[in-house]
């Protein structure tokens, strides 16, 4: 089972701050990654540059816009992610209650938890011969 572990932005992420205490916060995530990596669940993990960096396409009908961030319209953006695999979802909230604060510690923050699909959640939506195409892009 894979999961994603969210880590939301914050108004200075979003202005490209990082936090008073940045080299301890970077220490303790390392520390972290380190402990997933050993015990072989760490897939990726990753910050992400401010929205401003970013952009959007929207749909509407055939037609497509690019829209230029940043998103200041937008309640909750992401600032980061940590992908692991576990073998349950009691697996992998342990592992995420272990997550650093992603502001400083005695800081108020929230991470968000998401599993991720997987092919065989869709064997019943979609023809073998699909499946097998995205099977052989590595799609899991």
């Amino acid at each position: 089972m894979r999961f994603m572990i969210i880590v939301k932005a914050t108004p200075d992420s979003e202005a490209g701050r990082f936090p008073d205490e940045s080299e301890k916060l970077f220490a303790a995530m390392a520390d972290y990654h380190e402990q997933l990596a050993k015990a072989g669940v760490l897939l990726d993990a990753s910050g992400l540059q401010p929205s401003s960096k970013g952009w959007r396409v929207r749909y509407d009908g055939q037609r497509r816009t690019v829209v230029d961030g940043p998103f200041t319209e937008s309640k909750e953006l992401i600032a980061g992610y940590t992908l692991i695999q576990v073998r349950d979802r009691a697996e992998a909230l342990e592992w995420s209650r272990r997550f650093p604060n992603p502001v400083g510690e005695n800081r108020d923050a929230e991470i968000e938890v998401r599993q991720l699909y997987e092919m065989e959640d869709f064997e019943d939506l979609i023809e073998p011969a699909t499946a097998d195409r995205f099977k052989e892009l590595g799609v899991k």
